[in-house]
């Protein structure tokens, strides 16, 4: 079994979140049945960017890193107080753990930005939300990666994200990762991805 970690910080997109367990659910029931996405947070309930809250399965605290085979972090809106989890010492030393032991990174649109503020994307290929009006690209190079400008960018273990229109294929490119790619072409068909 492949256990993934859905990282959440406060102030989350819902829909960038939903993906990842939806996807990986799916596998879990209906594709090859080895994936298992355990949420978590830093607080016992999470406001994401609108209307609903959520309450994480596990605190950071009362997991063990070593656990999980692979990290998973949605994006959010700085409105909604993201950048204060998600820059976290908390959630950078989450960040690193997977990092040194190249276990799969998969982030949209600005959880790239977590990653950049751990330092790991040091002279990386990367990008993050790249609409013309945002500054997200800017402060992304500023963490010394290498932009490069398409929705999905994957270089060695860490993928990145362009903007929330991503999510679904992201979400696919990691279950490919964890799993194969004929497993993944099964539970995209069944979802009704063609």
């Amino acid at each position: 079994m492949k256990k993934i970690l859905l990282l959440l910080a406060n102030g989350f997109e819902a829909v960038e979140a939903s993906v990842f367990t939806d996807v990986l659910g799916w596998n879990k029931w209906e594709g090859d049945g080895t994936t298992e996405v355990v949420t978590v947070g830093l607080h016992e309930q999470l406001q994401c960017t609108w209307n609903f809250k959520v309450t994480p399965e596990k605190l950071l605290h009362e997991i063990v890193l070593e656990d999980f085979d692979a990290l998973a972090i949605p994006g959010g809106f700085e409105e909604a107080g993201f950048y204060k989890d998600a820059f976290s010492e908390e959630f950078q030393a989450v960040v690193r753990h997977f990092d040194e032991h190249k276990k799969p990174i998969a982030t949209i649109c600005v959880a790239s930005l977590i990653l950049g503020h751990s330092g790991i994307l040091q002279h990386r290929q990367a990008t993050t939300y790249n609409h013309s009006t945002s500054k997200r690209i800017a402060q992304l190079k500023g963490y010394g990666a290498a932009i490069i400008n398409e929705r999905i960018v994957q270089t060695d273990h860490i993928i990145t994200s362009s903007n929330p229109g991503t999510a679904f294929d992201v979400a696919f490119r990691l279950l490919e990762t964890l799993t194969s790619a004929s497993n993944t072409a099964k539970v995209k068909e069944l979802m009704g991805f063609h």
